[in-house]
């Protein structure tokens, strides 16, 4: 399991940075020819997440925190694809905003999750 963690954390780091360099492109209107790397960026993003969660539930690290990221998952995705028809005209600034915090918590819930799988691991478990 600790590959895994690794691995899913290694990609969540990844494509998190991807993610926050293309959006300051976005929001400096530059780049917009790579908003489907974006958007492929953030559906990894979102399998690394889940990933972590799996992994979480398997190992008994932080159950409520991975029911969180499972819900999280779904909700990145959702306002990502449909953001561009949301509160359109002079208050879209508004949407990209809460499309940027939703982003970011998820990155900080996956590594949140990565050290709590961790700890787990490192605690001597007692035979019952």
């Amino acid at each position: 399991m600790d590959t895994i963690r690794v691995i899913a954390q290694t990609v969540l780091r990844i494509t998190g940075a991807i993610q926050i360099i293309l959006g300051l492109l976005f929001w400096t209107g530059n780049a917009y020819s790579l908003i489907p790397v974006h958007i492929l960026s953030g559906l990894i993003l979102v399998l690394a997440l889940w990933t972590l969660a799996v992994v979480a539930l398997i190992t008994g690290a932080n159950r409520g925190l991975a029911l969180v990221a499972i819900v999280w998952g779904v909700i990145v995705p959702v306002l990502g694809l449909t953001q561009s028809g949301l509160l359109q005209g002079s208050l879209h600034w508004i949407i990209e905003v809460i499309h940027l915090l939703v982003g970011l918590a998820a990155i900080g819930i996956g590594m949140r999750l990565a050290r709590d799988i961790k700890d787990e691991r490192a605690q001597p478990q007692l035979a019952s």
